[in-house]
């Protein structure tokens, strides 16, 4: 087949979306010999040639300050609607409402090909951070929604619960879960991979490790996470606690991390661009904190389960689904209280900790190639290829 993927994030741009696309793309053209091409903003001093896939950058403007650190593309770019034209997709690709889901809807017009759009995360937050002004925001989100209906074929989700926003936000059509998968082997890392990344850490041996991955923003529950360490040294329970990503809200954390006297259990380095020297991450931490609700699907929950690292989850968010509590992960309310008490309870049990990440390994991970393989067969269904006998 001919796939045309859209988002308007991808590498040196990381977070779970661009992630999903890089993995679809990866796993398309080399496991599966599709044609692939992906269509993306500009990125200064993006290097997009490293590929065994076309990637096409089209023309974009800086809007990092009012959009979390994105850039915005021109959807009527001729050069990417010629590129695109002569490409003749079988199937185009969205995962992403904004520009990306505006040139899809040009490229269909263009081409005739179908357009599945892909709903990653919840992007009324995104429009109320950037328009702040409720009026606008509900108009905005309302336009979105019936957009999304109008330029695509078939919708698909990352999560049940995923879908339910969306609907809730104000869309009308159906939608189709399709989880999304991870780039680690199921496994550990060994333990030369995990002295590594964190033999220059002050990590004893016999004090829990607890770890977030993703990017900073407050949304994400991470002042959740400071008020209960805070509770947690306040109590005299010994921890550390590293924070792996970079984000919007890197500065005020850091602050208030001060603020909250934990600088000697609490440390930000930033973003790992490495994946091995990330998965030895998950491996030496004992558990992952996550308490968000903004995230449909939560890829960083899986990736650690893939390492058998276990996770805390508010109760009945996105990232949640399918995590049983006490089995394969944590479950939490929505507040610092009860993370701390959680934390608590299990957090020197380093015994139980391992069993749940190893039952999170066998009952939440789903590789990229056999995400991407459902995906794909989709894609043929809506095509109505038909397998040969």
């Amino acid at each position: 087949m001919k796939i045309c993927l859209l988002n308007d994030s991808f590498p040196p741009l990381i977070d779970g979306v661009a992630t999903t696309v890089l993995n679809y793309a990866n796993v398309l053209s080399e496991y599966w010999k599709d044609e692939v091409i992906v269509a993306t903003p500009r990125y200064p001093r993006a290097d997009y040639s490293k590929y065994p896939f076309e990637v096409l950058p089209y023309q974009s403007i800086n809007t990092r300050k009012v959009t979390a650190g994105y850039r915005m593309g021109n959807a009527y770019s001729p050069e990417a609607l010629l590129r695109l034209r002569e490409f003749r997709p079988d199937i185009i690709h969205s995962h992403c409402p904004f520009s990306s889901l505006l040139l899809a809807r040009h490229i269909h017009l263009l081409t005739g090909a179908p357009v599945v759009f892909t709903y990653h995360t919840k992007f009324d937050v995104d429009i109320k951070r950037a328009a702040r002004f409720r009026t606008i925001t509900d108009a905005i989100v309302k336009g979105m929604c019936t957009f999304i209906d109008s330029a695509s074929d078939e919708v698909w989700t990352v999560s049940k619960g995923a879908g339910e926003s969306l609907t809730e936000l104000g869309y009308k059509g159906d939608w189709r879960i399709m989880y999304n998968g991870v780039d680690f082997p199921k496994g550990k890392a060994d333990e030369e991979a995990v002295r590594k990344a964190t033999s220059a850490f002050d990590l004893p041996d016999d004090v829990p490790l607890f770890l977030f991955v993703g990017r900073l923003f407050v949304y994400k529950g991470l002042n959740i996470i400071l008020d209960a360490l805070k509770i947690l040294k306040d109590k005299g329970f010994d921890f550390r606690m590293i924070f792996i990503g970079e984000g919007g809200d890197v500065e005020y954390l850091k602050k208030r991390n001060v603020e909250l006297n934990l600088q000697d259990k609490v440390r930000f380095i930033g973003r790992v661009s490495d994946r091995e020297l990330l998965r030895a991450w998950y491996t030496r931490a004992n558990l992952f904190l996550f308490p968000s609700t903004y995230d449909t699907n939560g890829i960083v929950v899986r990736e650690a389960a893939a390492a058998g690292l276990a996770s805390v989850l508010i109760r009945n968010s996105c990232a949640a689904e399918g995590v049983t509590e006490g089995r394969n992960g944590y479950l939490i309310d929505e507040n610092a209280e009860s993370l701390a008490e959680t934390l608590l309870k299990i957090g020197n049990d380093i015994t139980g900790l391992n069993a749940a990440g190893d039952k999170a390994m066998d009952e939440l991970y789903l590789s990229w190639l056999d995400a991407v393989t459902i995906a794909r067969e989709n894609y043929k269904r809506i095509l109505n290829i038909e397998d040969p006998d």
